[in-house]
């Protein structure tokens, strides 16, 4: 299948400053693309360049297996959803959401059937006849998408659509996005900062830091096998925890050494990596350190740790020891004993660890 949306080494400069470095990125029809990274990695920018909105410096953006690097915006089959929703706000909702195909020349039976047809989907029939300014935050967010959905584009262009709306409303909206991606197999760029978001979304995610894509792939693979030490920390709430480490070949594996206060030295044997460098950087998720007889395995190594602190989180709860100079995070089952000031018996999960490189952040394993 060709790639429905193709970015061919892409860069974006603002005067001398380069703020896309070389960026390519192909989709699938239907896929949901999710560009996700700190404030100011560039993503808003790229999306704007794929839409148009903003002339490239240098590469193309080819839509539909046809090239739009020099297309309008108007003419290349996109439909965008900004933050700001850009509304119009002396017009009804039906109007702002019919206002697109009245200018393209729709005739008004068209655009009658299509404005119910959206209007059913999005749950906003009672609305048509309002005007942005009567509306909540999650409502004028669905109207925005309903001028969208009209124009039965290739592609969907979403700009953190949902960062003014509040917690639980953004959760809400988050579940009819995904919905809607269902029911229509449509095609949707979505840009946030927010990893949660990204991970709940996205059948491929980009991470861009600095202009730069830092890794793309699957939720799961970006989750579990992060390229470099930026995406361990940046994707994952809580974060990966990332210990110093030094590695000793032991014939069976390698062995792991944490410096410790005290000069108590943590000892963990992983079997199942070698040819390690001798300092390197050891990632685990909270959820692969468990409370000891709570994790099977053939690669998982009891260690009694000092808690520092002990966080309830509802259905979890969270454990904090001091390891090699920084803060790790166990995600044990609600109902554990553990408590300040004590030793605890910890299982650490090696078949799920990563290594990296100290200098340079790049994965080892």
């Amino acid at each position: 299948m060709a790639p429905i949306l193709e970015v061919k080494n892409l860069v974006k400069n603002f005067g001398a400053t380069e703020v896309l470095k070389d960026i390519n990125i192909a989709i699938e029809p239907g896929e949901f693309l999710v560009l996700v990274g700190p404030s100011g990695c560039g993503k808003s920018t790229l999306l704007n360049c794929i839409a148009g909105l903003e002339p490239i410096t240098g590469g193309s953006v080819e839509i539909g297996g046809q090239d739009m690097t020099h297309v309008s915006p108007k003419d290349r089959n996109i439909a965008m959803v900004f933050q700001s929703y850009a509304l119009y706000p002396t017009m009804t909702v039906a109007k702002n959401i019919t206002f697109g195909m009245k200018v393209r020349g729709l005739d008004q039976a068209t655009q009658e059937r299509k404005l119910a047809e959206v209007a059913a989907q999005l749950q906003i029939e009672e609305l048509l006849n309002r005007r942005p300014g009567q509306l909540s935050g999650g409502q004028r967010q669905r109207v925005a998408m309903g001028r969208a959905l009209v124009r039965d584009p290739k592609l969907f262009l979403f700009d953190e659509p949902l960062s003014n709306l509040d917690a639980k409303l953004r959760v809400e909206m988050r579940s009819e996005i995904k919905k809607l991606h269902h029911n229509l197999d449509a095609t949707m760029v979505y840009v946030t900062h927010d990893q949660i978001e990204a991970m709940t979304l996205a059948s491929k995610i980009v991470v861009l830091k600095g202009g730069i894509v830092q890794q793309i792939g699957s939720p799961a693979e970006i989750y579990n096998r992060p390229a470099n030490l930026f995406v361990a920390d940046f994707m994952g709430s809580p974060a990966m925890n990332l210990v110093p480490a030094r590695a000793v070949a032991n014939g069976k594996g390698v062995r792991i050494e944490i410096e410790r206060e005290g000069g108590d030295t943590l000892i963990l044997t992983d079997k199942e990596h070698s040819g390690l460098p001798e300092n390197v950087v050891l990632g685990l998720r909270p959820e692969d350190i468990a409370e000891k007889g709570f994790r099977a395995g053939t690669n998982v190594q009891d260690a009694t740790c000092l808690v520092d602190m002990v966080e309830p989180a509802g259905a979890d709860t969270y454990v904090v020891s001091k390891l090699g100079g920084t803060m790790v995070t166990a995600r044990l089952h609600a109902e554990t004993g553990a408590k300040t000031g004590q030793m605890i018996d910890l299982s650490f999960d090696l078949s799920k660890v990563s290594y990296f490189v100290p200098e340079t952040g790049e994965r080892l394993n």
